[in-house]
């Protein structure tokens, strides 16, 4: 795939899939053995996972979710994103409830892509540090 194609795939997934919580899209962009690099030690690091992050996690807790892409770097196989989670935190977040406010998580993410589809991912995000600004 050219370099423009992967990074399509990836613009695709955060769309699709993290914005507007395509299962479908979800079940056509990974791998069946994708493997999340960034997952917790002895945390589940395969599809479900990454599925259960953001139809368990950030969906219910985030409405009105936005993924705004700001730059997105591609080499050989792999594509490098940096983008903003925005959305309105209208449930429980990680064991922070609601607050009404809106929440700001910006992630820099790195995809390797096989066959036109997520195979591995790491990533940084500042998720904690939004978390303890909602509890205060």
């Amino acid at each position: 795939m050219s370099l423009e194609a992967i990074k399509a795939v990836v613009r695709r997934f955060n769309d699709e899939v993290i914005a507007r919580g395509d299962r479908a899209s979800f079940d056509a962009l990974m791998q069946p053995d994708f493997v999340n690099r960034s997952a917790p030690a002895g945390a589940p690091n395969g599809p479900e996972s990454m599925w259960n992050t953001f139809a368990n996690v950030l969906r219910p807790a985030l409405d009105n979710l936005v993924v705004t892409i700001h730059d997105q770097v591609a080499e050989g196989d792999k594509v490098t994103t940096r983008k903003t989670i925005t959305g309105i935190h209208v449930g429980t977040l990680l064991g922070v409830e609601a607050t009404g406010r809106t929440v700001t998580i910006e992630v820099i993410d790195i995809v390797r892509i096989a066959n036109g589809r997520y195979a591995e991912h790491w990533g940084l995000n500042t998720l904690a540090a939004t978390l303890a600004q909602l509890k205060n």
